[in-house]
């Protein structure tokens, strides 16, 4: 790394304009790599195709070039398998651009965001965030960079702990750009002046606008930020929005119009200027030829853009919910069975099971969603029938598989639109056991995350922390297993969950009195209802299946022995287990759960029999 380089760019950059290059991944794109394979892997397996890309914008009159590193951190990078060569890779990625810029251009490290949710509503720590950061930025500093450049981040908190990575390794000029929606806000909600100061207080050399919807867009939000302080700018937007042309991705921003807006960039004072996603050698060679070198001066006085002032916040008020279950919830014992979608598009026989079981007792139907990822009728959909047409309270599984966080926020809401209120909180199976294995599975979210998530709407502010017009009022479950391999693991994300405002809790289907009386005892002090999962069984086969093939589920020796002498009173014997374990577990609980196998409705309705 070059500290006299550093300097002498944070003195360019205060006088004139300086050029930054444009899109490296459009362009690997446009040759023919695949959006799904590793573009900064490139670096190492393919250096002659990036140097050639740095040649072409050095070429074009960029005074400044990135790094091929937006994504190489052990976080991004181990979707591909690469996570072990982190350092290797930045430090291979830095090496290239040095070896192209020379001592004529400058080079800066770039970083982007993590791709993954922090904590709460994520699962990734803050010193876990910062910590890859640093090993992404010990790379960049080994390969010889000039200057450190974070770009394209959408939350305040994760460009934060960049910041704090690279300041602890190092004294280089930092570029902290965020990017920005149409209405000039994050996407978790942040307004530019809040941007500005939170980012010149972590000790930000330049801030700046990249990626965002365009120039208009980049525009927009850096007159706000030409108006609270005199730190250098920058700007470096997207070429408009991408188009699908013959099944590729076009942008159709033109080199000219680009170079227009650069005018007015250099008007505001933005001392760097370049190109985010779409951006090519031909958009940067016109900027550079509109404003490189051109001297800077304070802008003319702006009148700060007249923001029309969000209506202040309605008094939020709770929307009543009739629930028999809400109400009854840990004063009277109640039943819950599990009903699992159709695998097709009928479901008028579940509606009539749903229809039996309240008629013999059954106070909430559980509609699970997609259990072990094989593909059924959507469990919202599913739902909603059952409570419409057989007239039964409904407890609604949400699981974090097939959804990012604004898919499961809609999803919620959805919910909750159509009168289901009560929501079990999982995190899903992964598709590799299930029907679909080469599926690919999100997990943006887990189980902790989507509760938190929850909670938020039920306080009156959606993902972004934005106001709503009126909160929700979900009744909040969790899942908990008893009998997990890792129990220490388990029990912390429990306790999370219920942090984060569980009400209630269903276990994993157990057989042992002793596994119930160990798990409530360590529950006693949380004070939470817990529903026991009991699963009837058919056959010693069917034990067996369950015990040995079936990830969480543990059934104790003396069970599956009195299974296996059951002979052809499988389902009889099966039944009887159940019911003496209900009597058991029955004055410890406060309800269960029953999960009857292949739809024999009639198992739980057995099970349940005579139950005051």
């Amino acid at each position: 790394m070059s500290t006299s380089n550093g300097k002498r760019f944070l003195e360019l950059v205060r006088e004139q304009v300086l050029i930054c290059d444009g899109a490296m991944g459009t362009m690997l794109y446009a040759r023919g790599h695949s959006y799904r394979s590793c573009f900064d892997e490139l670096c190492e397996s393919q250096p002659s195709v990036i140097e050639a890309l740095h040649r072409e914008y050095v070429a074009a009159g960029a005074d400044v070039i990135e790094t091929n590193t937006f994504g190489a951190n052990p976080i991004r990078l181990a979707e591909h398998g690469f996570e072990k060569r982190a350092r290797e890779i930045n430090c291979a990625g830095a090496r290239l651009a040095r070896a192209i810029a020379g001592d004529k251009v400058f080079v800066a490290g770039s970083v982007g965001p993590l791709n993954k949710q922090l904590k709460p509503i994520g699962s990734l720590s803050l010193d876990d965030a910062r910590e890859a950061f640093r090993i992404q930025i010990s790379g960049l500093l080994e390969g010889g960079v000039d200057l450190l450049i974070f770009e394209t981040f959408s939350s305040l908190q994760e460009i934060g702990q960049a910041i704090a990575a690279g300041r602890g390794l190092c004294d280089l000029p930092i570029i902290a750009q965020m990017t920005f929606t149409e209405e000039a806000k994050t996407i978790v909600g942040d307004k530019p002046a809040q941007v500005y100061e939170a980012l010149h207080g972590w000790s930000a050399d330049v801030i700046g606008v990249n990626c965002s919807v365009g120039p208009q867009g980049v525009m927009e939000v850096l007159e706000q930020f030409a108006t609270i302080g005199n730190l250098p700018l920058s700007a470096q937007p997207n070429a408009g929005l991408p188009r699908i042309i013959g099944g590729r991705y076009i942008y159709l921003t033109s080199p000219q119009y680009f170079a227009d807006y650069a005018l007015k960039f250099a008007d505001l004072g933005a001392g760097l200027i370049g190109g985010c996603c779409g951006t090519t050698p031909q958009h940067i060679a016109a900027v550079a030829k509109a404003v490189k070198g051109r001297k800077l001066s304070p802008p003319a006085h702006i009148e700060a853009r007249a923001v029309t002032e969000e209506a202040p916040a309605k008094e939020l008020r709770m929307a009543p919910v009739v629930s028999p279950f809400r109400d009854g919830l840990g004063k009277r014992f109640m039943v819950s069975v599990e009903i699992d979608p159709p695998r097709g598009a009928d479901a008028e026989p579940f509606v009539r099971s749903a229809k039996y079981l309240k008629a013999n007792g059954v106070d909430l139907i559980n509609v699970a969603d997609s259990p072990l990822a094989r593909a059924r009728m959507s469990a919202l959909a599913m739902a909603h029938l059952i409570r419409q047409e057989a007239g039964v309270e409904v407890l609604l599984h949400m699981s974090c598989r097939d959804r990012n966080a604004l898919g499961l926020q809609a999803e919620l809401l959805g919910a909750y639109a159509l009168g289901l209120s009560n929501i079990l909180a999982v995190t899903g199976d992964p598709p590799l056991v299930g029907d679909y294995p080469f599926a690919k599975a999100v997990f943006e979210l887990d189980s902790v995350g989507l509760a938190h998530l929850i909670s938020r709407l039920n306080q009156g502010v959606d993902l972004t922390g934005r106001p709503m017009e009126e909160p929700t009022d979900f009744l909040l479950g969790v899942a908990v297993n008893p009998m997990a391999p890792d129990m220490k693991m388990e029990w912390e994300r429990f306790e999370k969950k219920v942090e984060a405002g569980a009400r209630f809790a269903f276990t994993q289907p157990l057989f042992d009195e002793r596994t119930l009386t160990a798990f409530l005892k360590r529950t006693k002090p949380l004070d939470l209802p817990i529903f026991v999962g009991i699963l009837p069984l058919r056959s010693a086969k069917h034990a067996e299946f369950l015990h040995n093939e079936v990830p969480d589920i543990t059934i104790p020796d003396e069970v599956r022995l009195r299974m296996r002498h059951s002979g052809e009173r499988g389902t009889e014997v099966g039944i009887e287990i159940a019911r003496e374990f209900l009597e058991v577990a029955r004055p410890m609980v406060q309800g269960v759960y029953l999960m009857p196998p292949f739809n024999k409705f009639e198992m739980a309705v057995k099970v349940i029999e005579g139950l005051n």
